[in-house]
């Protein structure tokens, strides 16, 4: 191994009174090598000490040592694989906090500008207009811009769940308060099992079952609490943010398919289907003839609209590119926990921050839509969630043994 001769021989020449190792490997043909062996060797005695107790062999030529792959992990060109476990996990965490709590306060005070709530479609065309553009420079800061491995037809088709899912969202804000909006966002388990249960025959466990059923009863009752309070409530809104639901049911399928059938890189996925949805909510918008009211009101507003919607697109697609990060490096279990709560954060921010009528049936309603999402949480982890308590109870109880003997 010529990584290994040039560490010795370079141990060799650091030592005074040492001859170079070439001196070791002159053929001597009047000596026997059964009278040389092995174990006794000069050359195997420097090799164990330097094995030992040096660290030449150890890092004077990397380019010979083993390497392990490193995944990549890169946010917006950053690349965060080159930094410690801890840190991409802690960065990630604090990246879906800051930046989808940013996001849901700038979503609400956009709806708040008097005279912009039928405008939820215009704010989808520019929201994916920013994503576009913040896709084409991410493939070009990793080097990938003009790749595509996706077939046209299959992101025409996700571009349209795209749209539905986020456009409809968006526009459903014109209509309902905000905390009605995430604890339906919420409760994306229950078009995904009726699906399941009707397109695919598929049977569910008793947990999902009571998820499904604490869901339901959860987004009831927090519905008739918004009803009791809302002198302007429609059911427009519900409808609204039900299809959106159904949408982003399809949607998560068939991403996770098409990025596993076609290996595509998640920058892709976004430029691409984000691109051809801003093309398909334009066209809508030109035929509909919603764009030039929209376009004229927000003229009129150029500086608040223009401002909080750019500041609304960056942090949602920082959050979007900090929970793939949080995936990729802890799973998905510590994912959904994350962006579960930070859900529940951003109902106690809108209360505090924005006024709005109150009642305590939205609390009550809402920690049963809560226990609905824990219990769909527990029964896709059961098996990692049930040996971390184990293995907390383990180290807890040997703790406690430990100290009854030293007392």
């Amino acid at each position: 191994n010529d990584c290994f001769i040039r560490a010795i021989e370079q141990r060799m020449r650091d030592t005074a009174g040492k001859r170079p190792l070439n001196v070791y490997f002159k053929r001597q043909s009047h000596i026997n090598s059964e009278s040389l062996p092995m174990a006794r060797s000069p050359v195997r005695e420097h090799a164990t000490q330097i094995e030992r107790d040096s660290p030449v062999f150890k890092h004077e030529d990397k380019a010979c040592e083993p390497r392990m792959e490193v995944e990549q992990l890169f946010v917006l060109g950053i690349p965060l694989h080159k930094t410690s476990k801890l840190f991409q996990i802690s960065f990630s965490v604090a990246g879906v906090m800051l930046f989808y709590l940013l996001y849901g306060y700038v979503q609400e005070w956009i709806f708040r500008i008097e005279g912009f709530k039928p405008f939820g479609w215009y704010l989808t065309l520019i929201q994916f207009g920013c994503y576009s553009i913040f896709g084409i420079s991410e493939m070009s800061l990793s080097g990938g811009f003009g790749q595509r491995t996706i077939p046209l037809h299959v992101y025409g088709f996700i571009a349209f769940l795209t749209v539905a899912t986020i456009g409809l969202s968006n526009t459903s804000l014109g209509y309902l308060n905000y905390p009605t909006q995430v604890i339906f966002k919420s409760c994306k388990l229950i078009p995904v099992m009726l699906g399941g249960v009707v397109i695919q025959g598929k049977r569910y466990g008793i947990l999902d079952v009571v998820a499904l059923l604490c869901m339901s009863v959860g987004l009831i009752f927090f519905t008739l609490a918004d009803n009791s309070v809302q002198p302007d409530f429609t059911y427009t809104g519900l409808v609204l943010i039900s299809l959106a639901l159904c949408a982003d049911a399809v949607i998560g399928n068939v991403q996770e398919k098409t990025l596993k059938e076609f290996a595509a890189a998640n920058s892709e996925m976004v430029l691409y289907s984000y691109s051809i949805g801003f093309v398909y909510i334009l066209l809508g918008l030109l035929l509909t003839g919603g764009l030039t009211p929209a376009a004229h009101f927000s003229a009129l507003h150029a500086k608040e609209v223009y401002g909080l919607i750019i500041l609304f697109s960056v942090t949602g697609y920082l959050g979007v590119n900090c929970v793939l990060v949080l995936v990729r490096c802890s799973g998905a279990l510590m994912a959904v926990t994350v962006t579960t709560f930070r859900k529940a954060l951003s109902i106690v921010i809108s209360f505090l921050f924005f006024t709005k009528p109150f009642t305590i049936q939205y609390m009550w309603s809402g920690m049963i839509v809560l226990v609905g999402v824990a219990l769909n949480v527990y029964s896709k982890n059961h098996s990692n969630i049930n040996s971390w308590l184990l293995n907390k109870w383990y180290a807890s109880f040997r703790t406690r043994t430990y100290m009854k003997e030293i007392v």
